[in-house]
């Protein structure tokens, strides 16, 4: 990994790999370790980019609060400082929400293709919504992290998901999932839905959505429905038991991000 400064903070990143370029976010609270399978991967055909949001990398020093405008804006200032001027953007859960404002801001143009991976589309629904409101509380951040994490990893006996949960994500404190609260809950209160989010860019571009969970089937079917009246809406949904399909399923998870975007000539 490699840091440099963007915004007055230290940003950690990681540049591998020859041609189009493709730019991996993490989720809150996770970072570049996440994609350690996929990178090797895509990088055979692309210039792989892992971006960590400031205060997530390896220094971990940030200029204060900060909110997902604050890491849109990060997003766009590295690809300039680094002269990328086209690149895809892969993001993982709500993470989203800085890809899709960064992605607005850039147009069309500079990213013309779009990987969301375990999003939740529709409605958040309460128990997202009162994990929001509980990550806020110093008296219930603990315990609403470790049940959001039974939900995420499930009866999962995966090494790689384990130690993301155990030894990556349980690194970031109650500062972090404090502000992963109020920003995602504040999202969900500016758009009641991610579809919602995603029908108002400003210039419609293929967007893919990887996921596993949630099963049940009303949940597929709206991502079916959705695709059904928006053509440039792509949803894959991959076996599993986790919400971390790019540790449980990488090497599927690798196939489909080169399938979708290798459609478009970045040269």
């Amino acid at each position: 990994m490699k840091t440099i400064e963007i915004n007055g903070n230290p940003i950690s990143f990681g540049d591998v790999g020859k041609g189009p370029a493709v730019l991996l976010l993490a989720g809150w609270n996770e970072d570049h370790r996440m994609f350690k399978h996929i990178v090797p991967a895509l990088a055979r055909r692309y210039r792989v980019l892992t971006l960590d949001w400031r205060g997530h990398g390896e220094d971990r020093r940030h200029n204060g609060d900060f909110t997902i405008d604050d890491m849109a804006g990060d997003i766009v200032s590295f690809l300039d400082a680094i002269d990328v001027e086209k690149a895809f953007t892969v993001s993982c859960s709500h993470g989203g929400w800085a890809n899709i404002e960064a992605s607005q801001s850039l147009g069309i143009s500079r990213v013309p293709r779009i990987v969301l991976i375990s999003w939740r589309l529709i409605d958040p629904g309460k128990a997202l919504l009162d994990w929001c409101k509980q990550w806020q509380q110093p008296a219930s951040w603990q315990a609403a992290r470790e049940a959001f994490f039974k939900y995420a990893v499930g009866d999962s006996d995966n090494a790689d998901i384990i130690n993301h949960v155990q030894n990556e994500m349980k690194t970031f404190g109650a500062e972090y999932w404090t502000r992963t609260g109020r920003e995602i809950a504040g999202s969900y209160r500016r758009w009641p839905t991610v579809m919602a989010r995603l029908e108002a860019l400003d210039a419609p571009r293929p967007i893919a959505h990887i996921f596993t969970l949630p099963h049940d089937r009303d949940y597929v079917k709206a991502n079916q429905d959705f695709a059904s009246s928006h053509p440039w809406f792509s949803p894959y949904r991959l076996p599993g038991e986790t919400h971390f399909p790019i540790l449980e399923s990488p090497a599927a998870v690798s196939r489909i991000i080169h399938e979708f975007l290798s459609g478009i000539d970045l040269s």
